[in-house]
């Protein structure tokens, strides 16, 4: 099930940020995030917010395995095609 962008401005920013720290975090595989400072990361989280807010980044709930992730559009295109 694909959360809607308007749903997850109701979380608390801190819950939202912390989501999308596991989604940069998964996207670098090297570790180098961990050397980057703190306004590097504030403004990797920014960018994955625009990246929500213009659908190109999806938040998807597992009712399967009660899990929550951000995947690409594409990611999830290829699984099962969108309704818009």
């Amino acid at each position: 099930m694909l959360v809607p962008f308007d749903a997850l401005q109701t979380l608390p920013k801190e819950t939202l940020d912390n989501l999308i720290r596991e989604y940069l975090f998964s996207q670098v595989e090297d570790g180098s995030f961990v050397e980057m400072g703190n306004e590097s990361i504030q403004q990797a989280i920014a960018k994955c917010m625009m990246m929500l807010k213009k659908k190109e980044l999806l938040v998807e709930y597992s009712e399967e395995d009660e899990s929550i992730a951000i995947r690409s559009r594409e990611e999830i295109n290829r699984r099962t095609p969108l309704s818009e």
